[in-house]
């Protein structure tokens, strides 16, 4: 690597002489952990740590260095929850052991060689999340730039680099990690902060340059009017649990709903996207709703008439089921034999091709999120995973705007939360399936624990619901109205699925996967 002459190594302190073995004895409170640390987040191994220095003593010294001009040592090469340990035990104690230690004094060369010697040590122990890594290989990149004398290095020179100086990378890793911390880590912290690895990150990176290029395709749309949306739902689904095909859902619903598309044929494009295909869309115009047998597109029996996907590629999409009747959902107390289909079952407002839970799932949540952030108690509208609507009210409005909204204005908010509530089962589902999702000091979570209906009353203006049409249809903005009727029709196709597979839906399955900590 290229770096300054390593200046002579300092002389050590007068008072503590050198073993034979180099290692000299000093006291901790000369030593002071590294700034720059990779890891940003307490050890997971710090009890077990403690436990063994406290009855073992350390194990191996510390290696620290001294940057120049400097009177205090530093952790060189790992070593900085020791440090923290030894720390907090000889303030337990007093005992002299933990006050005074072995160490071994390496010369101090330059910045960038302390990081990545704590990098390469955290490495090696598999410790560090894949976004922490980024961040330090990223710093790493500055702090080069900056002892070469030049305002920033390529990926490929800061492969180079770092190569030399014994830390193998390749550039397409670094190209990941710039996307993850530049990129992702201001919209989904916690969902990397959790765990998000490498393979994840390159899926949604994927998935955003496909989106991406559908959207300037199909919605006559700009960069400018795309990284909103994108940026948005990152934000919204951000959690310890991140699903990328949730993203993924939410993100053909914004396509079908912007360009007018069925959001089958949204998805079988995507899909093709991804796999490095490309496909032709015809122009659908938006679905007015339900049809009956005699109206086209539906034929008898309730086979639905899906629109024409034509792919460059291969003519026939593999895993279309679009030429499959779509089974009916009986009354279950209809005679053996069969049922007829449930009306309006066989084609939601605006879509064609929802038939699982996981994509109703998603598109309920999607619709809750949009109308909640438009008038303004986004934040009340959390996802569900894996279970009921895929969606709940993480609370009640907040009383404060009771203070701040005309009877109007307040009347349309407490209305809208109402219907949220009943599209979420708020006051319907099994306790103990939704009060766990809510956060402890929720009144919601506390009117549905003590049912105490009269709190939850009080807590949100319940008007006559004769006044609905009134108080909120008629009110609501055009692109509200849409949403709040998708999301009821997108409510009915959720519970008649439900109900034709025999699933229960406040019962979560087993989880098949965890998030990918590969690094």
């Amino acid at each position: 690597m290229s770096s300054p002459d390593p200046p002579s190594r300092p002389a050590d302190p007068p008072e503590h002489a050198q073993t034979p073995s180099g290692l000299v004895r000093m006291e901790i409170t000369r030593i002071r952990a590294y700034e720059r640390n990779p890891r940003r987040c307490d050890n997971p191994e710090y009890e077990r740590i403690k436990d063994s220095i406290c009855a073992h003593g350390m194990d191996q010294p510390l290696t620290i260095t001294q940057r120049p001009g400097e009177s205090g040592y530093l952790v060189h090469s790992g070593g900085n929850t020791r440090l923290r340990v030894l720390r907090e035990l000889f303030e337990e104690t007093g005992d002299e052991q933990f006050g005074r230690i072995h160490c071994l004094i390496v010369p101090w060369t330059c910045e960038s060689d302390v990081l990545l010697a704590h990098l390469r040590e955290n490495d090696l122990r598999g410790s560090l999340t894949f976004i922490d890594k980024a961040l330090a290989v990223q710093e790493a990149g500055k702090l080069l730039a900056q002892e070469l004398g030049v305002e920033a290095v390529t990926q490929d020179q800061l492969e180079t680099e770092l190569q030399e100086a014994g830390y193998r990378i390749h550039q397409g890793l670094i190209s990941r990690m710039a996307y993850a911390v530049y990129r992702l880590l201001p919209l989904m912290p916690q969902a990397l902060e959790a765990g998000l690895g490498r393979p994840q990150v390159g899926k949604i990176r994927s998935l955003e340059r496909a989106a991406r290029n559908l959207w300037l395709r199909f919605c006559q749309g700009e960069d400018a009017t795309f990284d909103p949306v994108f940026e948005a739902l990152c934000s919204r689904y951000d959690g310890p649990v991140w699903e990328t095909d949730i993203l993924q859902g939410a993100i053909e619903t914004e396509i079908a709903e912007e360009a007018e598309l069925s959001i089958h044929s949204v998805r079988v494009a995507l899909d093709a996207a991804l796999a490095g295909r490309e496909v032709e869309l015809p122009a659908i115009e938006p679905d007015p709703g339900p049809e009956s047998p005699t109206d086209h597109g539906v034929h008898e029996g309730g086979e639905v008439e899906q629109p024409a996907v034509t792919e460059r590629a291969a003519p026939q999409v593999p895993g279309d089921d679009a030429q499959e009747p779509r089974k009916g959902v009986g009354d279950q107390r209809t005679a053996p034999g069969g049922a007829p289909p449930v009306p309006g079952l066989s084609r939601a407002p605006g879509e064609t091709g929802l038939r699982d839970l996981k994509s109703l799932r998603a598109r309920a949540w999607t619709l809750a999120a949009r109308l909640a952030q438009r008038n303004g108690i986004g934040d009340l509208v959390v996802p569900l995973p894996g279970k009921g609507l895929g969606f709940v009210l993480r609370d009640v409005p907040d009383p404060a705007l009771a203070e701040q909204l005309d009877d109007e204005s307040l009347g349309q908010v407490s209305m809208l939360w109402w219907q949220l509530a009943a599209c979420a089962e708020m006051t319907f589902a099994p306790l103990d399936a939704i009060v766990p999702e809510l956060p402890e000091e929720s009144i919601l979570r506390r009117a549905l624990e003590e049912q105490d209906a009269a709190l939850l009353f009080r807590s949100v203006w319940t008007l006559d619901p004769g006044q609905t049409g009134y108080r909120l249809w008629r009110t609501l903005h055009e692109r509200d109205w849409q949403d709040l009727v998708h999301l009821m029709d997108t409510y009915r196709h959720i519970r008649h699925l439900a109900a034709q597979g025999g699933t229960s839906l406040w019962e979560k399955p087993p989880q098949s996967g965890r998030n990918d900590h590969e690094q």
